[in-house]
């Protein structure tokens, strides 16, 4: 079967769906209930906002039942997801990735100074099962949440306790186990909580142990090898051993543990006052570097061959506490919310070449931030004005050593970033306001925000690479804003055009990290100090339509990018390429393109065919080029294919089913920025190839409080990847998990 083009996909969606609508059906409604969003702050009529916001409400996170919360977010056919090992996810956003994209848990920022340009594991530190919610905001919105949403914002609301309202003392406990069978699957989740007649105490605890991922059998024909885990390198009592593969499908040193724990105690005195305290913890095993796994090397004495017998993060731990109150009556405005927040992030990177038994490198960083959120809503006649002040200071430690397993002896090494002090603060207001004009047929949307960076970073010891500075300090100013439009034309049409800007301030990543970028390539990134903040404009405009039967939601964006921070060739002392761990490596570094643009669509539609069964359809493309010194187009990194979801939805208590298509195009190599992060060596020498999966998921409530949920992902067991991952997607994968509730 040959893999779906778009050229057959998106005529099919709007024939099929239109011809389907002028067909009656029994009697049918959809819930035309506006949904309500948080992420402008304060709670929201989602119908008065004129940014495109998606939502995943409590319940399709539980019937998805991800992985993490990667794959939750992959499972919405909305958003495009990168991975580089299975404890890996990095969501993308109209074409921005990584440090582009803000995320927030609760309203606490955790992008932070060493968030990176190219691929991030930070979304799965927060457990999927603790969500009750999530919100994605598709385009810039520095204006209420400052420097990095480039892209845009996935806000991860943790589940909130609530006071009993019986008067007497009440508890509830949440059960999930769940076994899946391509990377032997354990996970186990307990949620208990306590509520009082004014407090309520909430804790959660997840357990995951994923095995080795294997892939699936069917391979792309012109590609049969394409992926395929032939070799690996054994490490054993201080050996190194080359050793094939019993099963070439099983991506050997993938498999990881984690667990989340998360507390939260709500103490409410009355109707209008609350407070909140909240700790969240995540920590996991090592975490293996699977793309760096299968870099090659040509060694003096054995040839080419794997390059390193060890690559891979260690633990990476994130602790979050933070102390809200929000109050409903006082002098001051109408809402008022008041937030304080610290957070302990642990990252390391170990690696060790193949028979360097006297180079085993450890780079280790600790950051910790603390944050303060101030914000208020007032009200009068028809409008809504949300002022508000934030500022979040981060403050690194970064080391690294070189220790000989022989003799024990450890040594100094270069850093990941400056060895002395590092430090970077974002400080901010903003005003955000909306107008309803003729009772809601009109809504205004506009907003300003003053934003003033710090960042400082210093090199202790220069000795590794001598560079001609010896520290880097930056002082910048951005002002940012937003106005949009909507017009509600009638209770079946809405139509809603945004235009904003956005600002990411370079961090200490961007402008002072050193790092081998990889093998296949031999390339060095080192700071460049010179690195300015870089900003998006951006218009889009949205058409809404429901009937009785029908729900379409299309959307066209334009963003242009000024001084985009991409990865280029540069100089150090005179040298375009250095000596660096044996290999002869190209120097490039961060630097502010002239302009950039990005363009695209996202279309998504929910037809329900009968009371019973329902069907959804989701596809984006997105384009994106920049303007090369020599006066060229070249593609932006990080651009997804075309990519999206269609799915029949059943439903008939105590049954429920879905059986659902995810899809990606080509992304050729042409298309490849071979300066940036789009991983073209993990890739066939064409690209990345088109797939699709089949999938099915059914779910029965065996009793009141008991639920089977069972799964069939990849059906036809296709092997494949996603764009700039170096990791192939599971094979044919059969879930099974119990919900419990009492």
């Amino acid at each position: 079967m040959k893999y779906i083009r778009l050229s057959f996909i998106v005529p099919l969606f709007f024939c099929c769906q239109f011809l389907a609508a002028q067909t009656k059906t029994d009697s049918v409604t959809i819930n035309l209930e506006e949904a309500v969003i948080y992420s402008n702050k304060f709670k929201e009529s989602r119908k008065n906002i004129a940014q495109q916001i998606d939502v995943i409400t409590a319940r399709q996170i539980a019937q998805v039942n991800a992985q993490n919360t990667g794959d939750l977010l992959i499972n919405t056919g909305t958003l495009f997801v990168q991975k580089s090992q299975q404890g890996g996810s990095s969501p993308v956003i109209r074409g921005f990735e990584a440090s582009r994209v803000l995320l927030v848990v609760d309203g606490i920022r955790m992008n932070n100074a060493i968030y990176r340009a190219g691929h991030l594991q930070n979304v799965i530190t927060v457990d999927q099962n603790m969500l009750e919610r999530v919100e994605v905001l598709y385009g810039p919105t520095s204006t209420l949440y400052g420097s990095d949403a480039l892209g845009g914002v996935v806000h991860l609301r943790t589940k909130q306790p609530r006071v009993s309202t019986t008067g007497k003392t009440e508890s509830a406990t949440t059960t999930l186990t769940r076994i899946s069978t391509a990377n032997r699957e354990r996970t186990i989740h307990l949620a208990e909580e306590i509520r009082g007649k004014k407090w309520s105490w909430l804790q959660t605890l997840t357990y995951s142990n994923f095995g080795d991922m294997r892939m699936g059998a069917h391979y792309p024909r012109k590609y049969p090898d394409f992926g395929r885990r032939s070799q690996y390198i054994q490490i054993g009592n201080n050996a190194d051993q080359l050793v094939n593969n019993a099963d070439d499908r099983v991506q050997r040193y993938s498999g990881y543990k984690q667990w989340d724990i998360m507390q939260k105690f709500l103490y409410k005195p009355n109707e209008y006052n609350q407070h909140t305290l909240t700790v969240q913890h995540s920590n996991s095993s090592n975490i293996p570097r699977y793309d760096r796994l299968q870099d090659r090397k040509t060694f003096p004495v054995v040839g080419n061959t794997l390059r390193w017998a060890a690559w891979y993060y260690g633990p990476q731990t994130r602790w979050l506490s933070a102390y809200e109150w929000s109050n409903t009556k006082n002098k001051i405005a109408d809402e008022l919310r008041f937030i304080v927040s610290y957070q302990s992030i642990k990252e390391s990177r170990q690696q060790r070449e193949y028979l360097a038994y006297t180079r085993f490198d450890s780079r280790r960083e600790h950051i910790k931030i603390a944050a303060l959120n101030f914000d208020i809503k007032e009200k009068w006649n028809n409008h809504e004005l949300i002022l508000g002040a934030d500022g979040q200071f981060n403050f690194l430690q970064s080391e690294a050593d070189r220790t000989n397993l022989l003799t024990g002896v450890v040594t100094p090494l270069d850093s990941r970033y400056p060895n002395g002090k590092n430090e970077m603060h974002l400080l901010g207001i903003y005003a955000q306001h909306l107008l309803k004009i003729n009772k809601g047929k009109w809504v205004l949307n506009d907003g300003l925000r003053l934003q003033k960076t710090i960042l400082r970073s210093s090199i202790k010891d220069n000795s590794f690479f001598n560079f001609p500075f010896v520290s880097i300090d930056q002082q910048t100013s951005s002002v940012t804003g937003n106005i949009g439009i909507i017009y509600n034309a009638s209770s079946q049409l809405r139509l809603s055009t945004n235009l904003a800007s956005g600002f990411r301030a370079p961090n200490i990543d961007d402008a002072a990290r050193i790092f081998e970028s990889s093998t296949a390539l031999q390339r060095l990134v080192v700071p460049n100090p010179a690195i300015k903040p870089e900003y998006t404009y951006n218009g889009d405009l949205q058409l809404q339509y429901k009937s009785q039967v029908l729900r379409i939601e299309l959307t066209g964006f334009y963003t242009l990018f000024r001084n985009a921070i991409i990865m280029a060739p540069f100089k150090l002392n005179g040298q375009d390429s250095l000596l660096y761990n044996g290999i002869r490596a190209q120097v490039i570094a961060n630097q502010n393109a002239r302009r950039a643009f990005i363009r695209g669509f996202s279309y998504k539609s929910v037809l329900e065919l009968n009371k019973r069964l329902n069907w959804e359809s989701t596809v984006s493309f997105t384009y994106g080029r920049f303007k090369a010194t020599d006066g060229s187009q070249k593609p932006l990194d990080h651009i997804p294919p075309v990519f999206g979801r269609t799915a029949l939805l059943y439903n008939n208590e105590p049954w429920q089913g879905e059986f659902f298509l995810l899809f990606n195009g080509w992304k050729h190599k042409k298309d490849y920025n071979l300066d940036g992060e789009d991983n073209v060596q993990y890739a066939t020498p064409d690209g990345t190839p088109a797939w699709y999966t089949l999938n099915l998921r059914t779910s029965y409530q065996l009793e009141k409080n008991l639920q089977l949920q069972v799964g069939l992902e990849n059906i036809l067991d296709r092997n494949y990847r996603y764009f700039a991952s170096g990791f192939s997607a599971p094979g044919r994968n059969l879930f099974v998990a119990i919900r419990a509730n009492f």
